[in-house]
């Protein structure tokens, strides 16, 4: 199929996409570039797609689990043409799978297919687009938006293309549609029989199910329409009547409600006004069905303003009281859809006590109701004066139960509640303290994409404190989080976010995993080596301290356990003097060159002084380290203390120093007691025309030639690092 179209190169891995000239070849990364205001990236982009998708439908299905479908749809109608025809075979390979397609049934793009049926556009859109059609015209609703977009004309044409592809994709959707046109006149005259029955002044509750189900699609809808058919139902719904006619002729609503156009014509016709006055009513089943029209109205952006305005959501709130389980799953689900983008509504719900009511409701027995009662706190909390009230009536300890429910549903939404809650310090120490991390983080076995998305952003929110992040890493987050990350099929931006996250609240332990501190990486209290040497940083003042492991042969790393309690010792005064001496000697330096080259030269003689290279393995640190530790009875020594110190040594001395005193720099660790840091720095003078010249990286000299700044992947800097 993809046969016009050459593409660079094929691979047989199906979980990775074509190569890229960006930054990102993960699916997840390629879709977030779907985004990009870069023309070749975008046509880049959804070339990688569609190779990806083309290779089997569970790839389909995870394009479309990262959201591709909305730009996608955005992007076939873009300006450039390589961005458009790429984006149209994208669309039309993922639209073969039943799972993208239902998606895509919510979505409005069948004008925007149509409009790439145009004689203008090339044979390989007209294919594409034509196959995204096929799959879509076995649906009814479909094929009527098809014919309603005067889709025929141009299928018509395309029966002469010189493409077989073509050809054959629209003999099929023209086949489709013929399903519903051949029949027309007599589909017509059976629905006129139908509508007779709205004329009919002793309507009963059977014809009205069957007025609903004839409702159900658009065109239906607009004959009653013309007949004046859903004037004299919007009438009979307001006059007393039997309780189970009444709550049928509501039905009616919320089944026409389904469609776009249909809530358009019934919020000209007013229906909010008529649904309010029904939330008023006695009787049970008839405010049940009016919550379920409400919900399918508020899909109306201007239907959600006419409910506030009329009344309608205090209304709703206080059917939250009512003893019917029903009910109050239909009102939970009727302030959820209200709410959801529209600030307004939210302070409506918050100003008629809705969020208290809607916490209590997190301790109920329906699924449904907790979950709609999560979504809608989540809505609301995402408003800083509503989420503190809410945290005030006990959210946080409402939502631990519902974290160990077995319904998907109730755990994306509380999930997502949680995250939002969680940006609240004090709400992060509550979960700590009511016992919601452990449930929280066992939600990482989770399969399900959107479970496991809201988990890891409710970790990374959450990991933003040093207790609860120990805590989680306690209850195995960090392991399951590595395992994730290294799965193709499981991991995604948001495990990549709540990983960074707890390394970032635990710098010990992100040292320990990658190896590498960022100069944005400020070592402080508390901090320790967890590899072949482990270095703790606590104490009143920058206290860093150093933890030999026993066994000096082993080249692997032997971490600690993240939730360790620091070793508590003497403070390190020796380390306090050098950070003061730093300070003294290097901020008054105007030159960022010389600051680092003077700071190189203090470390280097702290701890022994420049060693030759060749004279390296006479450099007598190891007994040094022995001493040291027999002396103070303790594997862990100060690293104030160390006089003779490797390369290590000096390098994390190096970095806290720096961080000690505003300056920037890395720590990175290599094999066999190698560490280095690098630094950035303008190579040069400015250019010609004001600029400043790009900086340059460059490796600090700690060991051979103290204060020399060796750039980075010269052989100098290679020599360095390596033995």
């Amino acid at each position: 199929m993809g046969k016009k179209v050459k593409k660079e190169s094929e691979t047989p891995c199906k979980e990775t996409f074509e190569p890229l000239p960006v930054e990102g070849k993960t699916p997840a990364t390629v879709v977030l570039l779907l985004s990009s205001p870069e023309e070749d990236i975008l046509v880049k982009a959804c070339e990688a797609i569609h190779a990806f998708a083309e290779k089997g439908d569970e790839n389909k299905v995870s394009v479309l689990g990262l959201g591709a479908l909305a730009p996608l749809c955005h992007l076939i109608n873009h300006n450039n043409k390589l961005v458009r025809r790429n984006a149209v075979m994208a669309l039309g390979i993922m639209a073969t799978n039943s799972d993208v397609k239902n998606a895509l049934k919510k979505l409005d793009v069948i004008p925007s297919i149509i409009d790439k049926l145009s004689l203008e556009e090339d044979v390989v859109v007209h294919e594409f687009a034509t196959l995204c059609l096929a799959s879509l015209s076995v649906d009814f609703i479909c094929k009527v938006q098809i014919f309603d977009n005067k889709g025929l004309p141009p299928l018509i044409q395309l029966l002469s293309s010189p493409d077989p592809d073509v050809q054959k994709n629209s003999i099929e959707i023209i086949f489709n549609l013929v399903q519903v046109t051949q029949p027309r006149e007599g589909y017509n005259q059976g629905f006129e029989k139908t509508h007779a029955f709205v004329d009919l002044s002793d309507l009963n509750a059977e014809a009205l199910q069957v007025v609903a189900n004839c409702l159900s699609d658009s065109e239906s809808f607009q004959l009653i329409h013309k007949g004046g058919g859903l004037t004299r139902l919007m009438e009979f719904i307001l006059t007393p009547n039997v309780s189970e006619i009444q709550s049928n002729a509501v039905k009616c609503i919320a089944k026409v409600a389904q469609s776009s156009e249909n809530r358009k014509l019934l919020h000209e016709e007013n229906v909010e006004k008529v649904l309010v006055e029904l939330l008023s009513v006695a009787d049970v089943s008839v405010k049940t069905a009016t919550c379920q029209a409400v919900d399918a109205m508020s899909f109306h952006l201007a239907s959600k303003d006419s409910f506030r305005d009329l009344g309608g959501i205090p209304a709703v709130v206080q059917l939250l009281n009512d003893e019917s389980l029903v009910l109050k799953e239909a009102a939970t689900q009727a302030l959820s859809n209200l709410t959801h983008s529209n600030q307004l509504n939210t302070f409506a719900v918050y100003e008629a006590g809705g969020h208290e009511i809607l916490v209590q409701q997190l301790y109920g027995s329906c699924p449904r109701t907790v979950a709609n009662s999560a979504a809608t706190l989540g809505i609301m909390a995402g408003q800083e004066v509503i989420r503190c009230s809410i945290l005030s009536h006990g959210a946080v300890q409402a939502l631990v139960e519902p974290l160990k429910s077995t319904n998907t549903q109730v755990l994306v939404n509380t999930t997502q509640c949680l995250a939002v809650l969680a940006c609240d310090a004090e709400a992060r120490a509550e979960l700590q303290s009511a016992g919601g991390l452990q449930p929280l983080v066992n939600l990482l076995h989770s399969y399900h994409k959107e479970v496991l998305h809201n988990v890891c952003l409710a970790i990374s929110v959450c990991a933003s404190n040093e207790p609860t992040a120990v805590e989680m890493c306690k209850f195995g987050a960090l392991e399951m989080l590595q395992e994730i990350n290294q799965s193709v099929n499981r991991r995604s931006s948001f495990s990549e976010l709540a990983l960074i996250s707890l390394l970032n609240s635990n710098l010990s332990v992100k040292y320990s995993l990658t190896s590498h501190l960022a100069s944005s990486d400020i070592i402080s209290d508390g901090f320790y080596d967890a590899g072949k040497v482990c270095v703790c940083v606590y104490a009143t003042e920058s206290f860093v301290k150093q933890k030999e492991s026993d066994d000096k042969q082993k080249d692997e790393t032997q971490p600690e356990s993240p939730t360790e309690k620091p070793w508590k010792m003497m403070d390190d005064v020796s380390l306090q003097l050098l950070v003061k001496e730093a300070k003294k000697s290097i901020l008054p330096l105007s030159d960022e060159r010389g600051q680092y080259a003077v700071l190189a030269r203090l470390v280097s003689e702290a701890m022994g002084g420049a060693v030759e290279m060749e004279k390296l393995h006479e450099f007598p640190w190891v007994l040094h380290l022995s001493e040291l530790k027999f002396q103070l009875q303790s594997n862990v020594v100060p690293i104030g203390l160390i006089r003779r110190g490797i390369y290590c040594h000096r390098a994390l001395l190096f970095k806290c120093l720096v961080d000690s005193i505003g300056m920037s720099c890395t720590l990175v660790r290599g094999e066999y007691n190698r560490a280095w840091n690098e630094v950035l720095l303008l190579s040069g003078n400015p250019s010609s025309n004001g600029r400043s010249s790009q900086p340059c990286c460059y490796i600090v000299d700690l060991m051979h030639q103290p204060g020399s700044l060796l750039k980075a992947n010269t052989s100098a800097a290679v020599q360095y690092q390596t033995i």
